[in-house]
């Protein structure tokens, strides 16, 4: 059976590089509507924009390639979802690079924030320029790259940590509950905000007692640690509901629902290359119904009031919102 992924590879195996935007496939739009109404200064806490190849080159030692999502897609998607406001987070594809994020936090002016990745060469004055810009955070991505050593993660969280705790800026990761449980006790006491990506990890398979689960409820539930209901299709395997996801968003929430902010993880990127393929080659995008994916929400948090709290004030507090 042909599909959309199958036709792509199979042009580039022909010699079709795909030069132009327009051979490119197109990052997900909404296809179903939003059927609850959102309060104002709703944000989406987890995009992700892939500039212009030629403006914005990818990092060399990147793990996969996406296809571009610009910042006039994105502001189509939120029209579409009634959401006002947009925190972009750099991707593992550009390095240390926040360039192409800054570019798409700049098309939406005073509603946008950013996420940026940095190491140990990144200047003071370069973060200085990226607060004024809006960054409030950095990113320390262990999945995509596949880092799981528990030593490592502890040190480059302790890393991150002393690099923003004068900045009044957070530290969100990408990981899983594995390592969740082996950085506890820097969370626990971490003088600035850590937030985690996509359910921390958590699998909506394994259900609420899956091993580290518990450790991330009760960083949650101190206060410690936000966590993002975001990317749902990456942690359940019954889209395009994710019903197996249902207890997982509700245990965060109901822990402390003053730290749990929404995202969608537009434009979906498959981090994955698929095997016999070389990073360098353009994998698709995934098309996720963001609408779909919105409207779960009310499912997650049945009460208005607190989905306020996940769209605006909680969003509000941790990205400097005003």
């Amino acid at each position: 059976m042909l599909t959309r992924r199958s036709i792509l590879l199979g042009s580039i195996a022909a010699g079709v590089l795909m030069q132009n935007r327009d051979v490119l496939g197109k990052a997900a739009q909404p296809s179903t509507p939003i059927n609850f109404e959102l309060p104002p200064g709703a944000c989406d806490c987890h995009t992700h924009i892939h500039g212009d190849v030629e403006k914005f080159p990818f990092f060399a030692g990147r793990v996969y390639t996406p296809e571009p999502a610009s910042p006039e897609e994105m502001s189509a998607l939120h029209k579409a979802l009634h959401i006002e406001r947009v925190v972009v987070v750099t991707p593992s594809v550009y390095g240390t690079d926040n360039s192409s994020s800054q570019y798409g936090m700049m098309a939406r002016g005073a509603g946008a924030r950013g996420v940026a990745v940095i190491d140990d060469k990144t200047p003071e004055s370069e973060l200085d320029t990226m607060h004024k810009a809006g960054f409030r955070g950095i990113r320390l991505n262990l999945a995509t790259g596949g880092t799981n050593d528990p030593n490592v993660g502890r040190a480059r969280l302790q890393a991150g940590i002393d690099r923003v705790k004068a900045r009044g800026w957070h530290v969100q990761m990408y990981t899983n509950l594995a390592m969740i449980t082996a950085i506890k006790d820097i969370v626990a006491t971490s003088p600035v905000p850590l937030v985690f990506d996509h359910f921390g990890g958590a699998q909506g398979a394994l259900g609420v007692e899956q091993p580290g689960f518990a450790d991330l409820l009760e960083l949650v539930k101190s206060g410690k640690a936000y966590v993002k209901i975001s990317g749902a299709y990456r942690s359940s395997k019954q889209g395009p509901e994710y019903k197996d996801c249902i207890p997982l968003a509700q245990a965060l929430i109901a822990a402390n629902n003053d730290r749990i902010v929404w995202g969608t993880d537009w434009p979906h990127p498959d981090s994955v290359t698929p095997p016999g393929r070389k990073p360098t080659e353009v994998t698709p995008l995934f098309q996720i119904d963001d609408g779909k994916l919105l409207n779960q929400l009310p499912v997650w948090a049945p009460d208005a009031a607190v989905r306020k709290k996940i769209l605006v004030d909680n969003p509000a507090r941790l990205y400097g919102f005003s």
